[in-house]
């Protein structure tokens, strides 16, 4: 697939700058390296799948997280979502828990594919695209950074209504980066520590970030989402 056709979408277009960027270009050689010599998550042809499943004009929530899941048959290019039939991980068990919570609604907890939330206009965007099994962070400043901020740079500068969710210091810290010159007063921003069970009894538990995304939606005149 030619670079220009990498995606599929809007976003080739709206990304090209860092695709014809050296940054991107010493990612790829990089990334050539990893896949060659390593276990790396996601599959190669995986990696962009929150781009391709999310086209920008039909953003209308984003969900930062960090890296990809680092073991077996779990990363596929979305932030928190497994492949099936693997099991939800811990923080995607507590994502579940205070939707039921905040809309007592009840996802199953068997399947932790949150393709549907793509499908619907979740953006799930990890801050890097890309790890080495068994490694997290492995992948960190190795150029993914430049492109997910921007990417996040370009929806925060959109006119129309979107529903920013940052869940922990990380999330926070990229859209903070991101949107240093400013960002559009249509958009809701919503801030929670992350859903780890490490962290999660310190405010994502009753945070109501779920609600308070489809009662935002609503009142602006766009379709909430179908957490279930």
């Amino acid at each position: 697939m030619s670079q220009k056709t990498l995606i599929g979408n809007l976003w080739d277009e709206i990304l090209s700058p860092i695709f014809q960027s050296d940054a991107y270009q010493n990612l790829r050689k990089f990334l050539k390296y990893e896949y060659s010599h390593h276990t790396v998550y996601p599959d190669m042809y995986d990696i962009f799948n929150a781009f391709k499943l999310t086209p920008p004009d039909k953003v209308k929530v984003v969900i930062l997280g960090q890296d990809p899941y680092i073991n077996p048959n779990q990363a596929h290019g979305l932030a928190f979502s497994v492949k099936e039939p693997t099991v939800p991980p811990p923080s995607l068990q507590n994502i579940y828990k205070e939707i039921s919570d905040d809309l007592h609604i009840t996802r199953s907890s068997s399947s932790g594919s949150l393709i549907s939330w793509a499908d619907q206009g979740v953006l799930l965007l990890n801050s890097v695209l890309t790890v080495r099994s068994g490694l997290s962070n492995s992948h960190r400043n190795r150029g993914w950074e430049e492109l997910t901020s921007f990417a996040v740079k370009y929806l925060a500068s959109v006119p129309r209504p979107i529903v920013f969710l940052l869940w922990g210091a990380g999330a926070q810290g990229v859209y903070e980066n991101a949107t240093r010159g400013g960002a559009g007063n249509n958009h809701l921003v919503l801030r929670a520590p992350h859903p780890s069970p490490l962290s999660a009894g310190r405010g994502f538990f009753g945070c109501g970030h779920f609600s308070k995304t489809n009662d935002f939606l609503i009142a602006h005149g766009v379709s909430a989402v179908d957490w279930s």
